[in-house]
């Protein structure tokens, strides 16, 4: 027969096990600087956790730093928009299955004065061209990040190297979106941006949207859940169902209503199987 005593550290042991799995459920999902500063996040993350309970902790970097914190095992759940970098990432084995979300696109943001005379323009190549030939000053994230992997192309798709054609007009910062919105205000420079983060930036100054709607500043979307066999601590069924959420009609309705002054900052397209 088991003593008083027994009794009460077994009950005390259960209740301790109850408060550890209460804490435990959260999960770590690495995205990018985008989906947090653009407020995304914010919005639709507590309508995922009134109705599931789970507590999700984003740890924002660029999509670069995102995969390889994945890769790495610190996060449950990568979400990033470079599909180049996500491929490789499941090719690699790292991750289970990539589920298209949402869209919205690039915008080439730049000062009033427009000093490579490019305001208006939807066409983003020759834009970049009259950039370097004038020497206007460009802000380059500069942080393998979605963004910055997408501006690179571009310059490349310019007839651009940048790696040998930048000069002290071409300034790399290494940080995320916000920042390097803010550093273009400061300087009155250029700098390629999310349109939901741009949407959201307060500090604009003189900053207006210098160039958009080519088809070539689409922005892609997508989730991927780290792969448990590569790394066991992966929460693989709480994971799971914030992806199964992200792409139900629910979780693409939160998305589709997130807006800033009556402007919708991304786009829902999880059934378009080859986004």
């Amino acid at each position: 027969m088991l003593s008083r005593r027994m009794l009460i550290a077994i009950a005390a042991s259960a209740v301790f096990a109850g408060h550890a799995s209460a804490q435990d459920k959260s999960i770590v999902v690495a995205s990018t600087t985008s989906t947090q500063d653009s407020g995304l996040f914010g919005h639709i993350l507590p309508m995922f956790k009134a109705k599931t309970g789970i507590d999700v902790k984003v740890v924002a970097q660029g999509t670069g730093q995102a995969l390889d914190t994945a890769r790495r095992g610190d996060a449950d759940v990568v979400f990033v928009h470079a599909k180049p970098a996500e491929e490789k990432f499941l090719s690699e084995g790292f991750g289970v299955k990539r589920y298209p979300v949402m869209y919205n696109d690039f915008v080439l943001i730049g000062p009033k004065a427009d000093p490579a005379g490019i305001k208006g323009s939807k066409d983003i190549v020759a834009a970049l061209g009259a950039i370097k030939a004038k020497g206007a000053d460009f802000i380059s994230r500069g942080d393998k990040s979605g963004t910055h992997q997408a501006e690179l192309n571009l310059w490349k798709v310019a007839g651009v190297d940048i790696g040998k054609d930048k000069g002290a007009w071409y300034k790399e910062i290494g940080q995320g979106m916000g920042a390097a919105l803010n550093t273009a205000s400061a300087s009155n420079a250029y700098v390629l941006a999310d349109r939901g983060t741009w949407l959201s930036f307060k500090n604009r100054g003189d900053l207006v949207i210098a160039v958009e709607g080519d088809k070539r500043l689409f922005n892609q979307y997508g989730v991927m859940l780290v792969n448990p066999e590569k790394h066991p601590s992966v929460k693989k069924d709480l994971g799971q169902q914030l992806i199964d959420w992200l792409v139900s009609s629910e979780g693409q309705k939160a998305i589709a209503d997130y807006k800033i002054n009556g402007e919708q900052l991304f786009y829902p397209n999880a059934n378009d199987s080859g986004a």
